[in-house]
């Protein structure tokens, strides 16, 4: 256990004693919001990142002791384990190595060199493999099995000699270290596949490619897993004939006599059919694994400001979901975004129903007072943008353009069946449209956040760990923002920490049945929801309507009596307290510190008492595209708004209002080097950008960043 938490310290950066500590709070069920809210002093102010990132090593760690333990038991079975074997195991705390040591004791196929054990020729091998006579044929006669001829007996006592090669510890670990050190990654065309066909010409670049190991992107080499996968490209690792034959020199051969170069005949025959299948599994498991962490962490990097974009606040909308053929669904929300009304308009071909279609947006703007509208950006976006842009209302209108991916994955699921079973999918599409724009993350968190557009090589990543990732990014911008709890839907209760799909179906039925929450404490009476839960949960709830002012702040309930102690020392009542600044000033914060009530505690109860439940996700902004409506109205020099929709490693990709997303490659960013886009931008960020090359026939469009907008 003390080398577990030595490791895990060491690898997080933090001491052992607060190593301890965060370890407890997970094991007390602590959540990752609520350890980094409000347990900063044990945590020692690690964000929910950072905390993520100690769960996932903690857990890499205790999957490797239940190896061990596997490892120990299976060779205790065998009757082989000795106090040496089992200290060396218990001590190892490197995946690799501890397979390395349980390699001869694993179960496997019958090899060649058990045939040649049968056989009886261990002893040549162990004569051939002691390097110690000159005389090889002399050897092999001598000691072979009578039955067996020279060649058969000397090719036998090798397989024997090329498995003890590929079980040495030391000769493996050397190997590993050439490979990352000087290792090729090598691509080429599958042997009798066709280059002209349109799958292998997607993969182009790669059918003779060679790059280091060490320094191989995560995007390429996900491109090019996949081009194996579909059967396109084949894979293998490569170092230099020099470092192999150095290598066998050094750890095998003692001489340069018979015996010798039949062990590195030997030795290399063990690198060709055992040592590099084996090691190039484990540097594509591990390439694969960095890969897929870089991609995961892609999709959280882009997911985070996509939940957290400004709200437009409880306005009454008009939603439409564009379309040509089938018309634009139009559909009317109050401002909590309950459904007022909906129809269909068809303005667009082949209909062309334009006049009737401007004239019944205006008798709906007037009829439900309309304050926003919200237009999907999808078929027909930019069009149906141009139809209101060119309607005039007897009233000043916001037109927004939202970004509708995983609208349809909405519509069609179990919630919206639920919320709306006696309307249609685009009825419900067009919902969720008008919901993006009122409250971005209360409508987003309906949607699994894989299916709403960002990231990249999605369907190459592992499902169960970008799900647990993506979720974590979920939870955290959902109690960064913190939930009212009278007017939360269930689907956006349930990622508050400590509530989860039952707890907060229970909330709502609570609600329903008994009326709006009173305070906070009423928590305590919703039917399963203990004590546990509601420490985690409460902080991030809000009740505007309780009589006790703190329940719309971020304070926790467990801080309660210490703000009453901290109002009395001004003299004053918590709720005279809160807002207002000059009392907040005149306190002498310090000195309420305490054993577990630190200076950050106390720090984030200021800036509630200052600014309570604030926002952090800022005001909406309006945003007109040029008046382009394909790549074939763009020419080089054109400088053009846009929206960033989606960071990858390579570059940031940008709306331009068309069909075709823009690409701003890394080296187009700014002037000097950039580790990473996100450096310099982030998605839903608006920008100006220049049109550097046009490709219609591949339908690419490089730009170069100008500024930000």
């Amino acid at each position: 256990m003390e080398k577990k938490l030595e490791i895990l310290a060491q690898s997080q950066g933090i001491s052992i004693k607060r190593t301890e500590s965060i370890i407890r709070l997970i094991d007390d069920g602590a959540t990752l919001p609520f350890m980094a809210r409000y347990r900063k002093e044990a945590t020692g102010g690690l964000d929910e990142v950072q905390l993520g990132s100690f769960i996932d090593e903690l857990n890499r760690l205790n999957e490797l002791e239940k190896r061990k333990k596997s490892i120990l038991k299976s060779i205790d079975e065998q009757g082989k384990l000795t106090p040496e074997l089992s200290a060396q195991i218990e001590a190892c705390w490197d995946l690799s190595t501890l397979e390395d040591i349980y390699l001869p004791y694993k179960s496997k196929r019958k090899t060649k060199a058990d045939v040649a054990i049968e056989a009886g020729l261990l002893p040549l091998a162990k004569q051939i493999m002691a390097q110690n006579q000159s005389d090889l044929e002399a050897v092999v006669l001598r000691t072979a099995p009578s039955h067996l001829d020279y060649e058969e007996a000397l090719a036998g006592a090798k397989h024997i000699i090329a498995e003890w090669v590929n079980e040495r510890i030391a000769l493996r670990n050397h190997f590993r270290k050439a490979i990352e050190r000087e290792g090729q990654l090598v691509s080429k065309l599958k042997r009798g596949k066709d280059a002209s066909t349109e799958e292998a010409q997607t993969y182009l670049d790669y059918h003779s490619h060679s790059e280091s190991v060490r320094r191989v992107p995560s995007h390429r080499f996900l491109a090019m897993r996949r081009g194996e996968k579909v059967g396109v490209l084949s894979l293998s690792i490569e170092i230099s004939d020099h470092s192999i034959e150095n290598a066998l020199n050094r750890f095998i051969v003692k001489g340069s006599g018979e015996l010798s170069a039949a062990v590195l005949d030997a030795g290399q025959d063990a690198w060709k059919r055992l040592l590099l299948p084996s090691l190039s599994s484990e540097v594509f498991t591990e390439l694969d694994a960095k890969a897929q962490e870089a991609a995961i962490d892609v999709f959280a990097l882009n997911l985070e400001p996509l939940l957290l974009q400004p709200p437009v606040g409880n306005v009454r909308t008009l939603a439409i979901d564009p379309g040509f053929r089938t018309g634009c669904k139009v559909v009317c929300l109050d401002e909590y975004g309950r459904l007022l009304h909906n129809e269909t308009i068809y303005p667009h071909p082949p209909q062309k129903e334009w006049a009737e279609a401007q004239k019944k947006l205006r008798t709906l703007v007037s009829a439900y007072k309309i304050q926003a509208i919200s237009i999907g950006n999808g078929t027909a976006g930019r069009e149906t943008e141009q139809l209101v842009r060119n309607t005039r209302f007897d009233s000043e209108i916001q037109v927004y353009v939202v970004n509708e991916d995983g609208a349809s994955i909405y519509s069609a699921s179990k919630i919206a069946r639920a919320e709306f079973p006696d309307k249609d999918v685009t009825v419900r599409g067009a919902v969720s449209i008008g919901r993006r724009l009122q409250d971005p993350l209360a409508e987003l968190v309906k949607i699994e956040p894989q299916h709403i557009g960002v990231g990249q090589y999605q369907h190459d990543l592992n499902p169960k760990r970008l799900e647990e990732r993506l979720s974590r990014v979920v939870e955290k911008c959902v109690n960064a923002v913190g939930v009212e709890l009278n007017s939360a839907s269930a689907s956006l209760l349930e990622k508050v920490a400590g509530l989860g799909p039952s707890l907060s179906t229970a909330i709502v039925n609570y609600r329903n049945e008994n009326g709006a929450f009173k305070s906070r404490k009423d928590l305590l009476k919703v039917p399963r929801l203990g004590a546990k839960a509601y420490e985690q949960a409460a902080g991030f709830l809000r009740v505007s309507n309780s009589e006790n002012i703190l329940d719309t702040t971020g304070v926790h309930p467990e801080r309660y009596a210490l703000v009453t102690q901290i109002a009395r020392s001004v003299k004053l009542k918590p709720a005279d307290v809160v807002r207002n600044s000059e009392a907040i000033r005149s306190i002498n914060w310090s000195s309420f510190t305490s054993d577990d009530v630190g200076l950050p505690t106390l720090e984030d109860i200021k800036n509630e008492l200052l600014q309570p439940a604030r926002d952090p996700r800022g005001s909406v902004k309006v945003f007109e595209f040029a008046n382009i409506r394909s790549i074939s109205e763009l020419s080089i020099g054109m400088e053009l708004p846009g929206i960033v929709t989606n960071l990858t490693d390579f570059g940031a990709f940008v709306d331009l209002g068309i069909k075709q997303n823009g690409l701003i490659h890394i080296s187009r960013l700014k002037d000097g080097y950039v580790a990473h886009p996100s450096e310099v931008l982030q998605v839903q960020n608006h920008v100006k950008v220049r049109v550097e090359e046009v490709d219609e026939r591949r339908n690419r469009i490089g730009l170069r960043l100008i500024d930000r907008i």
